[in-house]
């Protein structure tokens, strides 16, 4: 099923400016589906949770609604296996702080230098506050792939918890995640995966990666910022979550600690209904249906966005003095996402993004918190990387107009 791209960017407010938007992995435009959403919460069904009162009825509706599209858009088993917080790393912090409650001397976790830092540093506090070990796995310099071999190896009787990444936020590999969760369990030890930066652009099925944990943020899948956070239900049932008293002690009730950002749930639910509508179904058709609809739509996401992907890396690969970091060989167009970083002899990454920013092209320049790649492949200190990160509402255009800026320099 093809992207009717004119139809697509009618639904996004943002693109009518003539900016070209290639800030996708920092976050995404929103449809018309959020706005409206967002702007009908505040409007109509503005209220706290709990309430006898009709706006607040209507307003826990309108959540419990969200929540289910939300597990549909997973995978989940149930609604209730999805928290809502402030943004994946408030979700981490949250969480690694209730499971450091089963840790101890001896114990370990095992992190990854692919990793944004949302996902290293919540398990290097709890390791420290607990007196655990943390353990990393290295990244292979050729390709920007995780060294899956190494992370077989640290993962041992000791290892309590595994973090990794579906997707890196830097340099757009997608790792192997159904892999590292069966290394996981045959240790005993849970999997916590930050898809932040692969929701976007490909179908998550949690129950089929068989991981314990999974994390995203919305604003990231054209939502409003919000973060989501699965666990299977089994695991955050028993889990001593920190919480004030008067708070359901169930999920995920639990995991979700104060008032939430109730309109931006509801923004969650138009990002959801734009993705539904975009797979050919219209209006909530909950469970299989709607999970078919997400399902067709990321297949014409993915199509679109390797096109794309392809087309600007076959160009950058012109460009004298540029290297690309990560994977470019088209036959491995499956183990990436479009999120493309460089560097350019001559150019610091942030003077390059100005210097777009002049011509309405929109990048992003430094670490993107991803810390531990740049440290590993000895960019902290030169200003990190560009990053060109494509979405679905990107054109063959767009990418052409930025290849002859960079050809130009």
């Amino acid at each position: 099923m093809p992207l009717d791209l004119d139809r697509v960017r009618a639904r996004f407010p943002a693109l009518s400016s003539g900016a070209t938007f290639f800030d996708a992995p920092g976050g995404t435009q929103v449809p018309r589906e959020v706005v409206d959403r967002v702007s009908d919460y505040l409007l109509r069904t503005n209220a706290n949770h709990g309430g006898a009162f009709e706006t607040a009825v209507a307003s826990d509706a309108v959540i419990a609604t969200a929540r289910a599209a939300a597990a549909d858009f997973l995978g989940a088993g149930s609604p209730e296996e999805v928290a809502f917080g402030a943004n994946m790393t408030t979700l981490t912090f949250s969480l690694s702080r209730a499971l450091g409650r089963t840790l101890g001397p001896g114990d370990e976790v095992v992190v990854t230098r692919l990793d944004h830092d949302a996902n290293v540093a919540p398990w290097l506090a709890v390791a420290e506050d607990r007196g655990a070990t943390a353990r990393w796995v290295d990244l292979r310099d050729e390709d920007c792939t995780l060294d899956l071999d190494g992370l077989e190896r640290c993962i041992g009787p000791r290892t309590r918890v595994v973090a990794c990444s579906m997707a890196s936020n830097a340099v757009g590999t997608v790792n192997d995640v159904a892999r590292i969760a069966r290394l996981a369990h045959a240790a005993g030890a849970l999997l916590f995966v930050d898809a932040v930066q692969y929701a976007p652009h490909g179908l998550i099925d949690v129950q089929a990666l068989d991981c314990d944990f999974l994390a995203c943020s919305a604003y990231k899948f054209f939502g409003p910022h919000v973060g989501l956070l699965y666990g299977k239900r089994d695991l955050v049932a028993g889990l001593r979550a920190y919480k004030v008293r008067p708070a359901r002690d169930a999920p995920p009730d639990k995991l979700e600690t104060g008032t939430g950002n109730h309109e931006g749930i509801a923004g969650v639910l138009g990002a959801l209904e734009y993705l539904e509508g975009l797979g050919g179904a219209e209006g909530s058709t909950a469970g299989a249906p709607r999970r078919e609809a997400f399902a067709r739509a990321m297949d014409a996401i993915g199509a679109h966005e390797r096109e794309l992907c392809r087309r600007l890396i076959a160009g950058l690969r012109r460009v004298r003095g540029l290297r690309i970091w990560g994977i470019t060989d088209p036959e491995r167009a499956a183990e990436r996402v479009p999120t493309v970083s460089f560097t350019l002899d001559g150019w610091a990454p942030r003077r390059l993004a100005e210097h777009l920013a002049a011509e309405r092209v929109y990048v992003w320049a430094g670490n993107f918190y991803a810390l531990a790649v740049m440290e590993r492949l000895g960019l902290e200190e030169k200003g990190g990387m560009l990053r060109v990160g494509l979405a679905h509402y990107n054109t063959a255009d767009e990418v052409d107009r930025f290849l002859e800026l960079m050809q130009a320099l």
